[in-house]
């Protein structure tokens, strides 16, 4: 008996099966409707010149950008255990094939350890070879081999010009290998560095660059490197259409001697400054001297530094506000103009003494 239910059941869903085909169909002829068919992909036609240019320029640049994580080491408060917490992520590229990594200071600034993630997806642990956090600039260096480093090919700043097209890559909010497309907007603007000294002759660009692009490159459309982007303007913290890369002349001068010292070498003057900030607040116009290397060219030209007078007090010496034809507002500056400079050169020193201007000649000594 159960059998025979059984097989009725079995029938009676058939039967509604059945009946549920039957009535679908016939209810599809009296509306005239039918199954809708898969459209067929309509062919393109071949990519223009211009995008052409572009898809290759990506293919050919992006094996040199690198990821790169920072991480900071944190004692847990309660089990004073060590721990890694992330400090922060960014881009770089590979400056030869030693295994140099290029990025922002800013990117690995107050990290403990870093590592870098190769285009293949490989990571290497990064240590630090040197940096100029008063051009925002750091160099990493990884033990890979040959075979997977692709270094950039370097183009120049110098030859730029507003409307040109440029193309940054990167890794924004953490999406690696992101093209962004645009134009140089400007030219010789200037930012603040980390330490609060001036970059200048920054490329102004409105490829779009987030956070994350920091220390990747700025690309002409010949694929060479014009600059390392590295800040934007924008109330959010978003793209607002308005970057900065630090042009490529610059990182050209920097990192062979990041490499070569671990820092920008310059030719000294033999004077030490007071520092900018005080001197901006005491509203004093120049590079105020507060100590002068014995047998320096400053010693021997008589540059005075800061003393104190017959009562005790400290008194400003001289102030040094231009060397040559350039007018110098700050110790920051000084520095700035000096790289143009080389050991052994004289130049024509401005100072303020006692509300005076006076002059005096003297010799850079030794870079440092």
């Amino acid at each position: 008996m159960t059998i025979h239910r059984g097989i009725f059941g079995a029938l009676l869903i058939s039967s509604f099966a059945a009946g549920v085909a039957v009535s679908t169909i016939a209810s599809s002829q009296q509306t005239g409707r039918s199954e809708p068919a898969v459209r067929t992909v309509a062919p393109r036609a071949d990519l223009t010149a211009a995008e052409k240019s572009v898809t290759q320029l990506f293919e050919e640049a992006s094996p040199a950008v690198v990821y790169i994580t920072s991480v900071a080491l944190r004692r847990d408060f309660f089990r004073f255990n060590v721990m890694e917490i992330p400090q922060g992520t960014g881009s770089g590229f590979v400056w030869d094939d030693h295994g140099n990594i290029v990025t922002n200071f800013h990117v690995i600034r107050d990290a403990d350890r870093a590592e870098v993630t190769l285009a293949d997806g490989s990571t290497w642990p990064a240590s630090l070879v040197g940096y100029a956090e008063e051009k925002d600039l750091a160099v990493l260096h990884i033990e890979a081999p040959r075979s997977q480093l692709h270094p950039v090919t370097l183009g120049n700043s110098s030859e730029l010009k507003v409307g040109q097209t440029v193309l940054a890559i990167g890794n924004p909010f953490g999406y690696d290998q992101t093209l962004t497309t645009g134009i140089v907007s400007a030219l010789g603007r200037e930012i603040e560095s980390p330490d609060g000294v001036p970059i200048r002759n920054v490329i102004q660009t409105d490829a779009a660059i987030n956070p994350g692009n920091s220390g990747g490159p700025l690309l002409d459309s010949a694929g060479r490197l014009i600059g390392v982007n590295t800040a934007i303007v924008s109330p959010s913290g978003g793209y607002a259409g308005v970057g900065f890369a630090i042009p490529v002349d610059t990182v050209n001068w920097v990192v062979p001697q990041l490499i070569a010292h671990g820092k920008v070498l310059r030719p000294t003057l033999g004077i030490e400054f007071a520092s900018d900030h005080i001197v901006r607040r005491s509203g004093i116009d120049g590079a105020v001297v507060i100590a002068v290397v014995d047998g320096s060219g400053a010693d021997k030209a008589g540059i005075r530094p800061v003393y104190r007078d017959r009562r005790g007090r400290v008194t400003v010496g001289d102030v040094i506000v231009g060397i040559d034809d350039a007018p110098v507002h700050s110790s920051g500056e000084l520095g700035l103009i000096l790289e143009g400079y080389q050991e052994g050169d004289a130049v024509t020193v401005t100072i303020n003494r006692d509300g005076q201007e006076k002059k005096a000649r003297l010799k850079l000594g030794a870079a440092r």
